[in-house]
């Protein structure tokens, strides 16, 4: 089998996709079925984002390329043996190769969808795996949002989910990392991610004309509304090209009004090119639009201070300290409602998991996460 990836040449409806993953046998013939379905996973699907097509096209190689040498057929559904194909994948994948639990299982998830396209196809009869009832814990706030009964119905070829809690900074270590940001752009780079929790290919692509005067906007509310929404021209990337709303503190927004009418410039007059991004790098260029420049600033400012940390951290930690802070609060808001919003996260269950980090957590005294950094910086 071959894994390769198209060029510019590649066109689909007359559209090109440079990059997409094609399947090839040794013949160089295509692998018809499985090209097939990472067309219609990848582009007419649920899938929105070119970021998953490597993975999708790596778990199909690596299933494609398993079978071709155990002389095993794809489509042989009905094999009439306690193992599915599909269960002696897995097996192999985390007894023979040794791979994480959490990297079979994401293999499993493609290979799944993989069947369940081919038997709405009408290629096979039936599909290699089946479901199973399986208990899911349920704690503190999630008793609201839970109408499962504490049960969820899983694939049972799928392994059981150890998941490790996320890692987020504490009070410490959150001040520590600022001042150890060597210069005024990555300072306010790494308090934005801090207090808003976007990804880091959302701050690498946050407009500069969602920046306003704080005294001249709409509300006179401690916290300013911006609708992030990728369709409106400015340029915002959102996982998935999804609109939300998130809420900036006065403070921030004022921080950032005054970082882009009086800093920002010394940057943009290095370059040519007229930038509608907010944070520039050091020859005026914007970032590339996956952030993976933020992630290598994030890591240096960490390092130079001993704190493993990347962005997706600084993301956790906004999501435990704003979770922690506002049950303490009794805003009468939702806490893990408003996490999730201002997260972007689709399922609320996405966002329980930094409900048990402070469950964990709850004996620690907690102050306002926000007012805090901005005290800090006053410092």
């Amino acid at each position: 089998m071959e894994l390769v990836y198209s060029t510019e040449d590649f066109l689909l409806k007359g559209q090109p996709y440079p990059g997409f993953p094609i399947l090839l046998h040794d013949s160089m013939e295509s692998c018809v079925h499985a090209n097939s379905f990472m067309r219609h996973y990848l582009l007419r699907g649920t899938i929105g984002s070119k970021r998953s097509w490597p993975s999708t096209g790596r778990a199909m190689y690596d299933y494609f390329s398993f079978l071709q040498v155990h002389e095993l057929n794809w489509d042989d559904v009905q094999r009439g043996e306690e193992h599915s194909l599909v269960a002696a994948y897995r097996d192999y994948c985390l007894d023979t190769i040794g791979l994480a639990r959490s990297t079979v299982n994401q293999r499993l998830l493609y290979v799944c969808e993989f069947y369940k396209y081919a038997l709405k196809e009408g290629w096979v009869d039936a599909i290699p795996f089946g479901y199973e009832e399986r208990n899911i814990s349920r704690t503190g706030y999630l008793a609201h949002v839970d109408a499962s009964g504490g049960k969820t119905m899983a694939r049972d070829v799928s392994l059981k989910k150890h998941r490790a809690l996320p890692k987020f900074l504490s009070k410490d270590e959150i001040k520590a990392l600022i001042a150890a940001a060597n210069n005024q752009h990555h300072r306010l780079l790494i308090r934005f991610a801090l207090q808003t929790g976007l990804r880091r290919e959302e701050i690498a692509t946050f407009p500069l004309s969602y920046v306003m005067a704080a005294n001249l906007a709409a509300n006179v509310e401690a916290n300013i509304r911006i609708r992030l929404d990728p369709r409106d021209g400015h340029g915002i990337r959102t996982k998935g090209s999804k609109p939300r709303d998130i809420y900036v503190s006065r403070r921030l927004m004022k921080d950032l009004h005054h970082y882009a009418v009086h800093t920002r410039g010394q940057r943009a007059c290095l370059s040519e090119v007229k930038h509608p991004q907010l944070f520039l790098n050091q020859r005026g260029e914007k970032f590339s639009e996956d952030g993976k420049r933020i992630e290598r600033i994030v890591r240096d400012t960490g390092a130079r201070v001993g704190i493993q940390v990347h962005p997706h951290m600084l993301r956790h930690t906004y999501a435990t300290h704003t979770l922690c802070a506002m049950q303490r609060s009794n805003s009468g808001i939702d806490p893990l409602v408003f996490v999730q919003r201002q997260l972007g996260h689709s399922s609320i269950q996405t966002t329980v998991v930094y409900l048990h980090l402070v469950n964990e957590r709850a004996d620690e005294a907690v102050l306002a996460y926000d007012d805090e950094l901005n005290d800090w910086m006053d410092a």
